[in-house]
């Protein structure tokens, strides 16, 4: 394998490009620096090409240097932008931290994403006045299976194209997504086919249900999904707007074939805290998925593939693990953040800033900003990330830990907000600072200003390796951040807290700790204790829910101590002593409430014999039971039931 090989380019002196620094923090064999690859020096571009292993610095031109190795027969060379990241701006201060840092975190290998595959046979069902529909079917019935679905009383017109069907009806409603739609239609109405004249039609019937692959939705009332953006193969446009309408019908036309579908989160049921016998925990991720593709199955939540956009919403609030964004994993997230911190401190001993933003808008707004503007400060290091909504505490805490003294999060017009704001206040609380924050800006000027007003001093403390699951990231973080044994306050709805419990109310029955999802509550099984590990509590509240006497509170916090990774006693009883064999069993309160509260007021317990029973343990008591007088073991075996049979037998009527 050739090895690799960085070529360089100051796109005709636009940009200063340290060789010598780079070479040394990303430890890459450089090329001289050139001026204009994409033209008088494309030569020069072409045979690093045909040599093999080059990553041209210049994701600009990224179509050009594909065509000349596909010219060459040589592969099409990885490319990267250094220029409007970095080296586009008019920051005073050197470029190079910041471009080591933007190779190191492009060296890295991405794991392959999984996917699904779709099949789509083309079946279109086209909804809306007839004017649209009818126009939008004529386009597109010669590349795939098109049916018009009209209201009950519109009126198709005097037109007969039987390249499409046309029915009438009222869609009560829509499910699944591309490849697999499901609708119910009320009132249906489907033409009889032959005859002269006007078309007729079928007798309209309720409840017909239908598949078809795609839906075209050209209606000007509510889309039939939430979020219907992200649906793949439901297409909404507004009939008033003919190139929209245009726009939607080509797209529908290229839904034909095999598509492939991420996967974009992995999920471990048996980690899930919503719910246990029936009692409803946690409900995070089913309050923010936009599109409905989380439901509850039981103990745990369920996620459709198929619906899934990939926001990345339930990810980032998921208190336990038991839902991981997967496209690509977090843990290849914190080795990007590791890399580029890492390769910057190579060159630099000034703290670093993150932005991280999306593909799209976040991109452009960088382009612009660097082309028609001053560009990013020389400070702050881009990071580009496939879902905002995914970047939550435990991924700001890893880039600060991991040597960024600032995060700021650049949102997009597409971006699921909802979840953000919490997840941002969460990090804050944990950071001791005001270090990560939100910037919703669509002007390149208003994020430049934004990116360069006066803030707190940006300091970076010892670096952290993000190694283990976002909780344990979180907490090795926040040691690093604040004092080793802090107790820190958070807000309300954090996934980090204590459970407090009322002793005088507590009787220990311990339904908590039978249901407790992630372990945090346990018992002691040789004598009456409720224990509690502050470390595995995941605040899903179950355990205040099924607790019968109230006694339970919750506590947001993050305790550091090394107390909270073990056990605490936060309730204990003597136990009582069983009257015939002197084991101790239960707790003395709780039996002694029970003798008082049966004992001469409740039929089965009026005698001595049955009072001594209740404080016996299930040894004692199942002996006292059988050697009493009314023990049922003593009547002798049972009469054989009687069944129809016998009554019908003629020799069992003579007895």
């Amino acid at each position: 394998m050739s090895k690799t090989t960085l070529i360089l380019c100051d796109c005709l002196g636009s940009q200063t490009v340290d060789r010598e620094a780079l070479e040394r923090a990303t430890g890459l064999p450089c090329s001289p620096v050139h001026r204009a690859l994409c033209a008088e020096q494309a030569s020069v571009a072409g045979q690093a090409i045909a040599a093999g292993g080059a990553v041209i610095a210049c994701g600009q031109e990224q179509r050009f240097f594909e065509t000349l190795a596909d010219e060459l027969g040589a592969p099409a060379p990885a490319c990267l932008d250094l220029r409007d990241r970095a080296g586009w701006t008019d920051d005073d201060r050197p470029t190079a931290p910041k471009m080591a840092a933007l190779i190191a975190d492009a060296m890295l290998e991405t794991p392959p994403a999984k996917t699904l595959d779709v099949e789509s046979a083309g079946l279109c069902l086209i909804i809306g006045a007839p004017d649209a529909a009818l126009g939008a079917a004529a386009r597109l019935c010669e590349m795939l299976g098109v049916t018009v679905l009209l209201a009950p009383e519109d009126d198709p017109g005097p037109g007969d194209d039987r390249r499409f069907d046309v029915v009438h009806g009222r869609l009560r409603s829509a499910t699944g997504t591309l490849g697999g739609f499901e609708v119910v239609i009320d009132a249906l109405r489907e033409r009889i086919p032959g005859g002269r004249g006007g078309p007729a039609f079928t007798t309209p019937r309720d409840g017909a249900r239908s598949a078809c692959d795609i839906i075209l939705d050209l209606g000007a009332g509510q889309p039939l999904f939430t979020a219907p953006g992200r649906r793949e193969g439901y297409l909404r446009a507004d009939p008033r707007r003919p190139e929209a309408v245009l726009d939607a019908v080509l797209e529908a036309s290229q839904l034909v074939g095999t598509f492939e579908k991420p996967l974009y989160v992995r999920t471990e049921s048996s980690l899930c805290a919503h719910s246990r016998a029936n009692q409803t925990g946690c409900t995070r991720c089913l309050d923010l998925c936009p599109t409905g593709a989380i439901t509850p199955a039981g103990e745990h939540v369920a996620i459709d593939p198929m619906i899934c956009a990939g926001c990345g919403s339930c990810s980032a609030v998921c208190p336990s693990g038991a839902v991981a964004y997967d496209a690509p994993p977090v843990s290849a997230l914190f080795r990007r953040l590791d890399a580029m911190a890492g390769a910057w401190r190579r060159l630099s001993d000034e703290a670093p800033r993150l932005l991280v933003h999306d593909a799209g808008h976040g991109a452009a707004m960088i382009r612009l900003a660097a082309r028609h503007g001053r560009g990013l400060p020389a400070d702050v290091v881009p990071l580009e990330v496939p879902a905002l909504a995914a970047f939550g505490h435990a991924e700001a805490l890893a880039a600060l830990g991991a040597g960024f003294c600032a995060v700021d999060v650049l949102l997009s017009p597409t971006t699921e907000r909802d979840g953000l704001p919490a997840q941002v206040e969460l990090a804050n609380a944990i950071a001791g600072r005001r270090a990560v924050r939100l910037i919703d800006e669509a002007d390149p000027d208003a994020l430049d200003a934004a990116l360069r007003e006066p803030g707190e001093p940006c300091v970076a403390g010892n670096p952290v390796l993000s190694l283990g699951s976002r909780r344990q990231v979180s907490r090795l973080v926040a040691r690093a951040l604040n004092a080793p044994d802090a107790v820190l306050p958070l807000p309300q709805g954090a996934p980090y807290g204590a459970v407090e419990v009322d002793r005088e109310a507590c009787t220990l029955c311990l339904s908590c700790v039978s249901l407790c999802p992630s372990g945090a509550l346990l018992d002691n099984p040789d004598r009456p204790q409720l224990r509690f590990q502050e470390d595995a509590c995941l605040q899903c509240g179950i355990c205040r829910t099924v607790c019968p006497e109230n006694a339970i509170t919750l506590t947001p916090r993050l305790n550091l101590a090394d107390s909270a990774l073990s056990q605490t006693v936060l309730n204990e009883e003597e136990p009582f002593a069983c009257i015939e064999c002197g084991k101790p069993f239960g707790a003395r309160s709780t039996i002694m409430r029970i003798t008082e509260k049966l004992a001469g007021k409740h039929a089965m317990f009026t005698s001595e014999d049955r009072i001594r029973m209740i404080q016996m343990c299930d040894d004692c008591r199942v002996r006292s039971a059988f050697n009493a007088q009314d023990n049922p073991f003593a009547a002798g075996e049972r009469p054989r039931v009687r069944t129809t049979a016998d009554y019908l037998d003629p020799k069992s009527r003579k007895h």
